[in-house]
């Protein structure tokens, strides 16, 4: 059993202010418990109304221990409250790790064939993951690439993972490649802390285009840009895949008015074709 914050919250104003509370605002299976164990009292005060109370505050406080395993009240109620409440923390106040839903996996994947240099918690960082492997980083708040890197967005996980062949569509940069994997927000709130220009490399494909614009461009504006390789034509005449073209026609009236896009749109109607990210993976031009 689990002590909600209502319940918790209502009992330490009964226990500290010596309060009574209307049964109504008290409707639980557990509460009901404690009323039949007699560590709660119950006031009627009219047919349909009554209040609830405690006569032995030692009584009460013996029994969230040893029942819900809570030593202070109080305590409890302030890291169930905290957004920042680790499972350890569960255990002590409660002796229960699964005491709300604590989110302890946070953060996203790092790539790079070259040695990126940054700091992470104040002390100097270098991503370089060996072939084979990738970095994962968690406490992404305190992590800061130099700021001559561009970040660059992968969203197919085969092109996140072969990257070294795909280093001909990055000759100009210094690029750090993301992946938003496991999917949260963590991401993007990252990318609107750092300073970094950031580059999304997804599908050229309508729902390529809406992915960046929705879930990136409006939250980064003018320092985000779509990647559009210089070969993309060439590859979406020989590549492209017709039947996702009329698949994703109905996103075809959507607004693409970032520069390149409306081009790339006629070259999609011209063709009656769109090209997959994967593609580049294994055409070098």
């Amino acid at each position: 059993m689990r002590l909600s914050a209502s319940i918790a919250n209502k009992l330490w104003k009964m226990i500290e202010e010596g309060a009574a509370v209307p049964s109504s605002s008290l409707k639980d299976a557990i509460v009901e418990k404690m009323v039949d164990d007699g560590v709660l009292h119950k006031l009627q005060s009219g047919r349909t109304k009554a209040l609830l109370y405690i006569k032995d505050k030692a009584a009460i406080n013996a029994y969230l221990l040893n029942h819900f395993g809570i030593s202070d009240l109080a305590d409890y109620i302030e890291k169930l409250a905290s957004a920042e409440l680790t499972r350890s923390e569960s255990v002590v106040v409660s002796g229960n790790s699964k005491l709300k839903n604590i989110r302890t996996f946070k953060g996203f994947l790092v790539n790079s064939y070259l040695t990126v240099e940054g700091t992470l918690n104040r002390k100097p960082f270098v991503v370089q993951p060996a072939e084979g492997s990738f970095t994962f980083i968690y406490d992404y708040e305190n992590f800061a690439p130099n700021t001559t890197v561009t970040i660059v967005g992968i969203e197919n996980p085969e092109n996140f993972r072969k990257i070294a062949n795909q280093q001909y569509l990055f000759k100009d940069i210094q690029p750090l490649f993301v992946s938003r994997y496991p999917q949260s927000n963590d991401l993007v709130k990252w990318l609107q802390i750092v300073p970094n220009h950031y580059l999304h490399f997804g599908d050229l494909d309508f729902a390529g285009m809406q992915i960046y614009l929705n879930e990136y461009k409006r939250h980064l504006g003018e320092k985000a840009s779509f990647l559009i390789p210089g070969n993309a034509e060439e590859l979406l005449q020989k590549f492209g895949n017709r039947d996702l073209y009329y698949k994703q026609l109905h996103l075809a009236n959507n607004s693409f008015n970032e520069k390149g896009m409306e081009a790339l749109v006629k070259l999609f109607h011209k063709y009656k074709k769109v090209l997959e990210q994967e593609v580049f993976i294994q055409v070098e031009k």
